[in-house]
């Protein structure tokens, strides 16, 4: 099969289009044929090795140190099931599914049952596949860790991104008040996935205009508690999902300043919380965004574009 492979760390043209055998899969394993995934921003930072801060070592032990172990990116995927593993009876060869499952840059990739979900009729390939990254990792925030509620306010800084865009959009379906943080020219486009105001980064400092907010999602990392404390309501929450290991460690040791909450973490996959995006997706009431597909031989095209940290949600590759 056709996969695409880093073989060392560096810029978007060390990812290359070669032939690999085809996975098999083992027991409650699935083979899918991939008909589209997300190039996402951990995808970039696996493939260049920069990552948040006192994160350098723990990539290299965990994934390589002078080259990465599993050279084929790629978390998220929609496709067909192409061969069943033994013991696998939740699915049927030729149905259309979704999930989470790294190495999923390639023609086909293998998928414990757990990890994916039937994918509803009325989505394309390309919006099952771009439900996953930035949904899953808003669901845990929003919903999980923060455990918004209707009328609170909520902000989210870096609002036009996967996550961001994401974020909009399922913190306006539990009922918050939402304000978006983006540059002018995606003001438009989070306006209409719910955000009721908007804060152009370029102009504007969210953290000196005099307002609170009762959660604050920092999906971009340039926030911390000390800066964002004064935009915090009594008994707000700050939502840091990219965070450095030091800010990592001092919010699980003093998780609550003053009143207010530092939370971070890492979302599991669950079955259950696919069924939920793609249930909202097939409703209307979350759209993921698309900002460019482009074909698995033109995949480190689609690198550089999220290296650019300019894109509009997502970017998709379609094996």
């Amino acid at each position: 099969m056709k996969a695409a492979v880093y073989r060392r760390y560096g810029p978007p043209d060390v990812v290359r289009v070669e032939e690999v055998p085809t996975p098999a899969p083992r027991t409650k394993e699935l083979l899918v044929r991939v008909r589209a995934a997300t190039v996402s921003a951990g995808d970039a930072r696996l493939r260049s090795a920069r990552v948040p801060h006192g994160f350098g070592l723990l990539l290299r032990v965990g994934f390589g140190f002078t080259g990465p172990r599993k050279p084929i990116l790629g978390w998220d995927f929609s496709g067909e099931i192409a061969a069943l593993g033994p013991s696998s009876s939740r699915f049927a060869v030729g149905q259309r599914v979704f999930g989470t499952r790294m190495g999923s840059h390639a023609e086909y990739v293998v998928v414990p049952e757990a990890s994916l979900a039937p994918m509803p009729r009325s989505l394309t390939f390309e919006i099952a596949t771009s439900l996953v990254f930035g949904g899953m990792t808003s669901l845990f925030y929003l919903r999980d860790k923060a455990k918004v509620q209707a009328g609170e306010r909520v902000l989210i800084n870096g609002a036009s991104g996967a996550v961001g865009s994401a974020a909009v959009q399922l913190a306006k379906y539990f009922g918050g008040i939402v304000t978006a943080v983006c540059s002018a020219g995606n003001a438009e486009l989070v306006r209409s996935l719910g955000a009721v105001r908007t804060i152009d980064y370029v102009k504007e400092d969210f953290t000196h205009t005099g307002d609170t907010y009762d959660v604050i999602l920092d999906a971009v990392g340039n926030c911390t508690f000390n800066s964002c404390e004064r935009a915090l309501a009594p008994g707000g929450r700050l939502l840091m999902v990219v965070a450095t290991l030091g800010q990592i460690i001092r919010a699980t040791l003093r998780p609550s300043r003053g009143g207010r909450q530092i939370l971070t973490g890492v979302n599991a996959t669950r079955t259950e919380d696919l069924v939920f995006l793609g249930a909202l997706a097939e409703s209307g009431a979350f759209r993921p965004v698309i900002d460019r597909t482009y074909p698995l031989e033109r995949i480190a095209d689609a690198h550089a574009h999220v290296d650019t940290g300019h894109k509009k949600g997502s970017v998709v590759i379609t094996p």
